[in-house]
């Protein structure tokens, strides 16, 4: 096996950390917090008193005064001195925790205010409430100067001491830990490091790849495969929703603030957590499969975003199909697969044998060809992504399903019984 480049993975351990130690990293949080709503409030505050309309001046709603220097991270970062003087809490922060904290919010400013290559910006920064700033990161692991050293199972952080880390998984042998980020979970404290992998392997030559296929992602099925296999919807959201809305309503019953409301408003936070894991397991499932059994993936650039602000929207973000690419086309890279987004439109109407357009509704879940061929909806549309993602490569495209068989065919459902720690079969 060649390699020849290198991936930053995140592995997530679980902290065992002392009543002292979760006192302080709760307090950690809190100063964090408010030193970022200093901040963006200046550089707010310095956009308001720069800006005007062409029509009118900004002395009719902006106080009258000297304008102030342009906040960025430099200038934010120079007056931490200033800020430990003024509030002595901060001296028993980790000064590049502070520093990362700054960071985060630069990088947010400049993506609302600085559009990317697409034209696309990012949301307007916010004011964080309390509770809002759960995670703060270590920039060095395992350097001289750095606050963070993980020696075996146990943590040794800068200002905090030796925290227990739950091994459940060993670090890779070979990976270098880059960063490490504390964050909290409605179940505890967790560790994610950064590792630098450097056992990518090549992707496999174009010349070389001898199986594809095409996947079509819905509602009804999870997904489906140029070769009729098709996956099941799990609706993890969609079971847990009667005892999630028992949860809520408990909790709405509690008197806002107090200990018991806090300790409702855990339960209700770690249902949500469960479901997420639970979703999250299964994408990885579904994509090492996949990369496992084709060399090339093709799918369906969708529009997401778009289709969420319809009335499918709760079931849209149940599936999360935007997560699952995501995942599948980082599992790919890590195997040395190729993976190729098209344009879906036309796919579920076009016939996958003939080429010609069958109008169909969303209700209409059978596609029915003039042409003799008669196959499911979903097969048809996941035939037609594999034989575009197909052009221009040394590849055979699937070709459809002969039309010499107007026999309805049907899709086979398969069952994942792996984890993604191993091999799916």
């Amino acid at each position: 096996m060649l390699y020849n480049s290198y991936m930053l993975l995140t592995y997530q351990f679980k902290l065992n950390p002392t009543s002292e130690q979760v006192v302080i990293l709760e307090t950690w949080g809190e100063l964090l917090r408010r030193h970022w709503n200093y901040a963006l409030g200046e550089r707010l505050d310095w956009l308001r008193r720069t800006r005007s309309l062409l029509d009118r001046c900004s002395l009719v709603s902006e106080p009258i005064g000297g304008i102030p220097d342009k906040p960025d991270y430099y200038t934010q970062a120079s007056d931490l001195q200033q800020t430990k003087d003024l509030f002595p809490d901060y001296k028993n922060i980790y000064a590049d925790c502070q520093q990362q904290n700054l960071m985060r919010l630069d990088k947010a400013w400049k993506r609302w205010l600085i559009p990317d290559k697409k034209g696309n910006r990012g949301g307007k920064p916010r004011f964080k409430k309390r509770g809002d700033i759960s995670s703060f990161t270590f920039p060095r692991v395992n350097s001289p100067k750095a606050g963070a050293h993980l020696t075996g199972n146990i943590l040794k952080l800068s200002k905090i001491g030796e925290i227990e880390v739950i091994l459940h998984r060993p670090i890779p042998n070979g990976s270098e830990i880059k960063q490490a980020t504390i964050l909290s979970k409605s179940d505890g404290w967790y560790v994610s490091f950064s590792l630098e992998d450097k056992t990518v392997p090549e992707l496999l030559p174009i010349d070389e790849i001898k199986t594809a296929t095409g996947i079509d992602v819905g509602l009804e099925k999870f997904l489906t495969t140029a070769h009729g296999q098709s996956i099941e919807v799990p609706q993890y959201s969609r079971k847990t929703q009667s005892k999630l809305a028992r949860q809520q309503r408990k909790l709405a019953r509690k008197i806002h603030g107090s200990k018991n409301y806090q300790k409702q408003a855990s339960r209700v936070a770690r249902i949500h957590l469960h479901v997420a894991r639970q979703r999250k397991e299964f994408h990885y499932q579904v994509a090492h499969w996949l990369v496992k059994s084709y060399d090339l993936i093709v799918f369906e650039n969708l529009n997401i975003r778009g289709l969420a602000r319809t009335r499918l929207a709760k079931s849209i973000l149940d599936v999360a199909w935007g997560a699952f690419l995501q995942i599948m086309q980082a599992v790919a890279v890590r195997r040395g697969k190729h993976t190729r987004g098209v344009d879906p439109r036309g796919t579920s109407i076009n016939c996958s044998g003939c080429g010609q357009r069958v109008e169909k509704t969303l209700a209409v879940r059978v596609h029915n060809c003039s042409c003799g061929l008669v196959i499911d909806r979903d097969w048809n549309s996941a035939i037609n992504l594999l034989n575009y993602g197909s052009v221009g490569l040394p590849i055979p495209g699937c070709g459809g399903l002969g039309v010499s068989q107007p026999v309805k065919q049907q899709v086979s459902y398969v069952n994942l019984r792996c984890s993604r720690y191993t091999a799916c079969s």
